[in-house]
């Protein structure tokens, strides 16, 4: 038993990590997808957050093309859903890097800003949202600082995803060049 608690204790960062990355799954599979349908279409955009810049008449569209009933369900989804994704992501990522760097806290600063961007992109597009639903028109310059803010998050995002596939390719290497004990 204590040999166990011991193993658990050595390898803790790689169980949270297993831990929040099934987390995120779940999440993505019984929370975000299902609260995301109502205001999906078939053809066309299907949400702001996930293309990689957007412009105004792109915006126009997207909530042109979609009901009064779908706009609140998206309002809803940035305010709740989208939010509390972008922080289990960032759990994620967190506890991936701490253990693939052993705790480098300087490298938290990536997916840390990129869950920022998450939350500052949804604040636009809320306020995009507002101003279609009050006056059916959005300000470009509010359009360009999200398509921004949406480009910086993705761009912090992938950086995130190299710095992972970094850590993983360190942490096989010396997994493998480890000189074994007879």
């Amino acid at each position: 038993m204590i040999k166990m608690m011991a193993y658990f204790k050595r390898n803790q960062s790689l169980f949270l990590a297993i831990g929040f990355s099934i987390v995120f799954f779940l999440y993505i599979t019984y929370m975000l997808a299902p609260f995301s349908t109502c205001f999906k279409l078939d053809t066309g955009v299907k949400s702001l957050g996930i293309s990689f810049s957007y412009s105004l008449d792109m915006v126009q569209e997207f909530f042109e093309s979609r009901t009064q009933d779908q706009l609140l369900c998206y309002r809803e989804f940035l305010q709740i859903w989208d939010a509390i994704f972008a922080f289990v992501y960032t759990l994620m990522y967190l506890s991936w890097i701490v253990y693939l760097f052993n705790n480098k806290r300087l490298l938290w600063i990536i997916p840390i800003l990129c869950m920022l961007a998450d939350w500052v992109e949804n604040y636009l597009e809320l306020s995009m949202l507002e101003s279609y639903l009050k006056s059916g028109s959005v300000a470009e310059s509010i359009v360009s600082l999200g398509s921004g803010i949406n480009s910086f998050k993705l761009i912090l995002s992938s950086i995130t995803y190299l710095i992972i596939f970094i850590g993983i390719i360190l942490k096989l290497k010396t997994v493998l060049t480890k000189p074994k004990l007879d």
